[in-house]
Order: structure tokens, then sequence, then C-alpha cells
């Protein structure tokens, strides 16, 4: 692309009834992008997998770019405090959102101050993390069938636990319910750590869990596992069928992780930060990194990742009013 000098920049914003909305579909920005520190804003404690994505993002970009790049964890709400804080932020690709599924799915289940569909722009996908039905050994079901029919012929309903409300754990379930007609009643925990506790010691007696969390206990036999939740079988599990396969066609729900930025930034930023970030997910020690969380890198096109995000809105908007889980505020 033809450079555009720093006087024809100015020209244009000063011939311009309308700068702010020049500015934003101008390539001048993307020039001089980046011109200063960029927060890659997480809106969850550290430590997890979405915060270890983040600071591999950040050292990518400071390597790349010799800009500091920084992750801010910004936890509560639900995922919103942070979330907001990018809603609000400048869009000039200098502070982004890097979350998870969550961000589709409490788009249902709770007023928010942002909308997360138009105030927002994809970058990339950045991860997929997927999950799979298992239980504990003393439930006597082999299968699936079988899981179904126990769970209705319970007259309260089968226990299941999830690492709180609005996590893919529960709304796994949930969609579970509404597609097989099972009578499974919701247990929240407060996170994967105490769900893993009850449901080893047999307090509780299914969970929709993440992978990676749980393949350890599936290996050794402390857990039966029952399906997985992917389109196709995972190559870790190769004969647990997925639900799908057994007869619910459209039954599929990965946990994600991906970057946004505030709706307005300009193509030729987004372009450039998915291209850095594709590129990155691509290198063996990335790949490697990231499939030890117990993920599987993905890296799309901006174009790709909203089309799928829109997707995830709508779907856990049917999921969200099916269960009466969905706000209505």
């Amino acid at each position: 692309m033809r450079r555009i000098s720093a006087r024809a920049c100015w020209a244009l914003v000063l011939l311009s009834f309308a700068p702010l909305s020049l500015a934003a579909s101008s390539p001048c920005a993307a020039q001089t992008y980046p011109n200063r520190q960029i927060e890659l804003v997480v809106p969850f404690v550290a430590g997890g997998t979405t915060d270890t994505v983040a600071r591999l993002i950040a050292q990518r970009l400071t390597d790349s770019w010799s800009v500091p790049v920084i992750v801010s964890n910004r936890p509560g709400g639900g995922s919103t405090i942070g979330t907001s804080q990018v809603a609000k932020a400048a869009p000039d690709g200098h502070t982004l959102l890097v979350t998870t599924i969550a961000f589709a799915i409490n788009a249902s289940l709770q007023k928010q101050p942002y909308d997360a569909v138009n105030d927002f722009t994809a970058i990339s996908e950045l991860a997929s993390i997927p999950l799979m039905l298992v239980v504990h050994p003393s439930l006597p079901v082999t299968n699936v069938k079988e899981f179904i029919e126990y769970s209705k012929a319970q007259p309260a309903g089968l226990d299941y636990a999830s690492s709180g409300p609005g996590t893919s754990t529960h709304l796994a379930a949930e969609m579970f319910n509404a597609m097989t007609g099972s009578k499974l009643v919701h247990v929240p925990f407060k996170g994967n750590a105490e769900v893993l506790n009850a449901l080893l010691g047999g307090h509780v007696k299914s969970h929709f869990a993440l992978t990676a969390s749980t393949l350890q206990h599936v290996r050794s036999g402390a857990l039966r596992p029952l399906a997985v939740t992917t389109e196709k079988r995972l190559p870790d599990l190769p004969d647990v069928p997925t639900i799908a396969e057994l007869g619910y066609p459209g039954y599929e729900i990965s946990s994600w992780q991906g970057v946004f930025a505030p709706a307005g930034t300009p193509k030729e930023i987004i372009g450039r930060l998915n291209q850095e970030i594709v590129a990155m997910l691509k290198t063996p020690e990335v790949q490697a990194r990231i499939t030890r969380e117990g993920a599987i890198p993905i890296g799309n096109s901006p174009e790709e990742f909203a089309a799928r995000f829109r997707n995830e809105v709508e779907k856990w908007a049917r999921v969200a009013k099916s269960a009466g889980l969905a706000s209505t505020q």
C-alpha cells in the first residue's frame, strides 16, 4: 500500500467536516500505530488459561513492535468490569480485550453496560477448550442413553456440578437438558478446583468438565467419561463419542478465548493485530504452551471470528431462554 506522508494525513483531517469518522477509516492511524503502550485487559483473575494466553500475546507484540504491551487483570461483575473498560476506551488499538465464551453467554444472562456485538470488533479467536460429560464411577450408567434415562427416573432429578452460574460448564448442561429432555439439577461451585473435589469425592455425580482439568482422572479411572461436547471426537479420547453423534445433532460447545477491540477501531489496525496474533499462534513453542493448558490453538480472521461470535451470542440466548436464565432487565 502506498505510504501517506504525515502532512497529507493532517490535510485530510483538516479538510474533513467529520474528523473522528475520517480518522477511524483512514490509513493514517494505522501507519503510526502503535505509538504508545498497549494494554490487554483480561476480565478475570491472574493465573488462568486466559491470562496465560494474553501474556503470550503481550510478549509477541512487545518483541515485534518494540512498544510495551502489558496485561491488566480486571476481574469482577461476572467479567463485566474489565469488559466495560475496553468498551469505553478510544478505538485506536491501544486497549484490547482478551476474554472467553463467558462474553457471549453473559449477553443473555445479565444486563450489561455495553452491547457485546455492536460495541466491539473481533480480532481473532485464540484457542478452543473442549468439554466432556463425566460421572462418578458410583453412578450406575456407562453411556449417554443410560445417563438420560437415569436422570429422568430420579424424583428430584440428578445433580450436576458447574464452576459457577453462566460458565460453559453450566450452559453445557442446560443445553443438554433442553435437547435431550434430561432432568439435571444445577449445583454451582466457585471454580473448577471445588468442582473436582466434590466430584471425585462422590458428593455430586456428574459434570460437563473442561477436558484439560479432568483428563488425568479419566485415565486413572477416578471419573467415567460418557461423551465429549465437540463436533468431532478428540484425538486424546478416540473411543469417547460426541453427544451430537449419539442422536443430538447440533449439540456442540467448546469454551474459547478471543481478542477484541473497541468498535470503530480502524480496519488497518485490526488487520495488523490479527496478522501478528495469528503468526504467534502458528509458532511451535506457543502451540506447545497452549496445548499444555488443555486448549487447541485457533487463529482465524476477524471476519471468521466475528461470525462465530455472533452465532455464539444467538445460541446462548436460545439456551438461556429455554432454561429460564435469560435476563428480563
